[in-house]
């Protein structure tokens, strides 16, 4: 493993650290960090209320509709009930020209419906966008994919990898949670959608398996159907290459709606195919797995995710060490951070237990009311990417004492200057359903990179804090960049996880870190 792959390891699996979730989120970002998801739990409950209310208004009027019903039924079933009596003529009369009516023509259900309406439409612009179910449902992929999940084991609520016949628990939920059909079909329909028939073929056929063994109930928040789920299932296996399988989900599907003529046709069109080319039914197209955005480095990224990243072993390297860490200054003396060196090339030091829990906490609080959608430099802009899913926040060291702290703290543990302009604003992160930050470098690897804004030059280091601190040189002291400092957030599987991210840029650092010509300094 390459000191790039060891770096990547060292930084992939960060710890996992739970928010408490205040303030408002973008509409179509709340996928993309946990404590947005979360405060969406707060107008479900306001739809629960609402929801309680109609059922308690439908619940009266049906006890009334039940009251109505038993009485004309019994004077039917009474065989002793002569019409001639003309109270009950009366009351016949009057029932079929005025209670039927009143009954069939009842403001009460539209009242009640109408009062759901209106306090879901209330509630409607705190709610997620089509954009964050989209969001969430390629998280699940990513997650499918990253550590290998088992589809089936997902619907049922189990984290599951398997790997030949070998089956390994990777998260043991303490109460399961399965997915129904219609859950499995959005996921499913997401990868339609964008042609990318690799994830969508197992989601969908997880969707109608789901859908066979349910099909004749109702249930009214689903969207979707077994028609629907054959349907997009049998074109997917059509476009991957598998006539036959496509061939054989529309005939199905014929069999619950034999009036529909676009899948007649298609029926047709398949079993053209097969008979012109018969091999097709032994030869299918095998499915490939998209790369978007092509990432050579994925293979290795996603083995060290799956293994959980790779720690050194000292007692093979002599040279890596701890130490109760002091750097010569006054402001660590009478309390040292316990320093561990975990890698010379590129040079990584992990500080443990830089800040404390209440610290922590502290600086989640500060930073919830502020996370935005992370973006990365692209060219000469910045944007949201798939490739990074979080939200990010940048906290000045005006807005709390606590920051002035940890500035102090960062800066005598490396020597250098950490004020503006010659280091940038506390980054605070907050990863999504799924969250990850593919491989990258923290410096500019461009001349036109926003990072030159500041006019202090590149980063220079990187000092990461989650509980534990971890710093590395991103530059040699040439200013060339460092490409063994390729490093990587991989997908969160379950929790929630926070990072702080402290950048220090190369200018007011001159005689803190001299320049060398030598490459290799």
């Amino acid at each position: 493993m390459g000191p790039a792959a060891r770096l990547a390891a060292l930084l992939a699996v960060l710890a996992l650290r739970a928010g408490d979730p205040t303030g408002a989120a973008a509409r179509g970002d709340t996928f993309s960090a946990l404590t947005s998801v979360a405060r969406a739990l707060a107008p479900e409950r306001r739809l629960l209320v609402l929801l309680r209310r109609y059922l308690r208004g439908e619940e009266a009027r049906l006890r009334d509709l039940t009251r109505f019903y038993d009485k004309v039924l019994s004077l039917h079933e009474d065989s002793a009930t002569p019409v001639s009596n003309p109270l009950l003529a009366f009351t016949l009369i009057k029932r079929l020209q005025s209670d039927w009516r009143n009954v069939v023509h009842s403001l009460e259900a539209s009242e009640n419906i109408r009062a759901l309406k209106d306090g879901y439409e209330k509630v409607e612009q705190d709610l997620p966008a089509f954009e964050d179910l989209e969001g969430a449902a390629r998280a699940l992929m990513r997650l499918q994919d990253v550590y290998m999940l088992n589809v089936k084991g997902l619907a049922r609520g189990v984290f599951q990898r398997v790997t030949g016949s070998a089956v390994t628990d990777l998260y043991s939920p303490r109460r399961l949670f399965s997915l129904t059909a219609d859950d499995c079909f959005q996921v499913g329909k997401v990868a339609y959608d964008m042609g990318d028939y690799y994830h969508a073929i197992p989601w969908l056929e997880e969707a109608v398996s789901l859908f066979r063994g349910s099909y004749g109930e109702w249930k009214t928040e689903d969207e979707a159907s077994l028609e629907d789920a054959l349907d997009h299932l049998a074109f997917a296996y059509f476009q991957a290459g598998n006539v036959s399988c496509a061939l054989s989900l529309s005939r199905e599907f014929l069999l619950y709606s034999p009036d529909n003529k676009r899948m007649s046709r298609n029926v047709l069109k398949y079993e053209k195919l097969l008979a012109e080319s018969p091999t097709r039914v032994v030869a299918e197209a095998v499915i490939r797995r998209p790369n978007v955005p092509h990432l050579q480095t994925r293979d290795t990224y996603e083995g060290l995710c799956q293994t959980l990243g790779s720690q050194p072993t000292h007692y093979q390297i002599p040279s890596l060490y701890c130490s109760y860490e002091t750097n010569s200054s006054p402001y660590l003396l009478l309390q040292p951070i316990r320093k561990e060196v975990i890698h010379l090339e590129p040079y990584v030091v992990l500080y443990h237990d830089f800040v404390n829990d209440l610290e922590a906490q502290k600086i989640r609080g500060l930073a919830e009311p502020w996370l935005q959608r992370s973006v990365v430099a692209s060219g000469e802009k910045q944007l949201p990417v798939e490739y990074r899913i979080s939200k990010s926040a940048w906290l000045k060291d005006t807005v709390d004492p606590l920051l002035v702290t940890l500035d102090h703290r960062i800066g005598a543990l490396t020597g250098l200057d950490v004020q503006p302009p010659y280091a940038e604003y506390l980054q605070v992160v907050n990863y999504g359903i799924g969250g990850h930050y593919e491989p990258h470098f923290d410096h500019a690897t461009s001349p036109t990179s926003p990072l030159y804004r500041m006019k202090s030059g590149n980063r220079v280091a990187t000092f990461m804090i989650y509980n534990a601190a971890l710093f590395w040189w991103n530059l040699h002291r040439s200013g060339e960049g460092d490409g063994d400092t390729l490093h990587a957030g991989c997908p969160v599987l379950v929790g929630d996880k926070w990072v702080a991210n402290k950048w220090i840029h190369e200018y007011g650092q001159e005689f803190r870190r001299p320049c060398s010509s030598s490459p290799e300094d």
